[in-house]
């Protein structure tokens, strides 16, 4: 662990209180440290920059390429993020954090099988972002993280982008890659001047809304929980309502023609104190 700060190192001796824990000055002497011996997982501090940790994570790679870094910063960009997830880091986090994630993200980092990361950069900028994820819970997660921390949105957009993003990542790795972590799930994400477009596509064979009987969207007027007789029969986790939650959120949702692709559209406020992300970048 990187930094000074006494308070979070005792909290991260109580999420993780069955490992040692050693800690480092600053990132040189980390980089020192983990040059000598090899480590399950990094934790840098939040007195850094995200530009330096990810600095670290690249000399990191190099020795220890299967070493988890997740970086805790107090000043990033979106640019850093994307750099982060180049390097495969596991997780990103820049205050003000919810702590119950954060605490979260540091179990699955500390309790996962072997890592390869299951996150692929296919072409990002701050502005257009082209992914592929693999099909499991903890990879849906850390995407769902690294999302928050990249887009760079006003409120109450940015927490109806993100519920409505996350309910379509977790349809698509459920009922089209079926948790299957060989299979993956294509993601991209546009921020233009007036409008936010999320696309995820799943490598299942799609569906037809009118076919879904496990979802409420399906329901008739006069039995609003019909679909969950259906989720029961066929021993599905209690749910059902992503398709609801998403269309409630976002401002467009269109399926594609199989139905395995989804794009989500949210337009932004242009009178509003909203600021294009080209110029909060420059």
């Amino acid at each position: 662990m990187v930094g000074p700060d006494s308070a979070l190192a005792a909290g991260i001796a109580t999420i993780l209180p069955d490992w040692k824990i050693e800690r480092a000055e600053d990132n040189a002497a980390a980089f020192a440290v983990i040059e000598s011996k090899p480590f399950e997982l990094v934790l840098t501090g939040e007195n850094t920059t995200g530009e330096d940790d990810v600095e670290l994570l690249r000399q990191l790679r190099l020795v220890r390429p299967h070493t988890r870094l997740i970086i805790l910063t107090n000043e990033s960009t979106p640019a850093d993020v994307i750099a982060s997830m180049r390097e495969r880091a596991f997780s990103y986090f820049s205050k003000p954090l919810s702590w119950t994630i954060f605490a979260e993200m540091v179990r699955l980092a500390a309790e996962g099988p072997c890592w390869d990361d299951g996150i692929e950069v296919l072409s990002a900028t701050p502005a257009w972002i082209r992914l592929a994820a693999r099909c499991d819970t903890g990879t849906a997660n850390r995407l769902l993280q690294f999302f928050h921390e990249i887009a760079a949105l006003p409120e109450p957009e940015k927490s109806d982008v993100a519920a409505a993003f996350r309910e379509m990542l977790l349809n698509a790795i459920e009922h089209g890659g079926r948790f299957d972590p060989s299979q993956y799930v294509e993601i991209s994400y546009l921020h233009a001047r007036h409008v936010v477009m999320c696309r995820v596509k799943d490598p299942g064979e799609g569906f037809s809304l009118d076919e879904i009987r496990h979802a409420a969207i399906a329901n008739p007027p006069d039995d609003p929980i019909r679909h969950q007789v259906y989720r029961d029969a066929l021993g599905l986790r209690p749910g059902g309502f992503g398709v609801l939650l998403t269309q409630s959120l976002a401002d467009e949702v269109i399926y594609g023609e199989k139905g395995n692709e989804v794009l989500l559209i949210k337009y932004m406020n242009s009178e509003g104190p909203y600021t294009p992300i080209q110029k909060r970048l420059r």
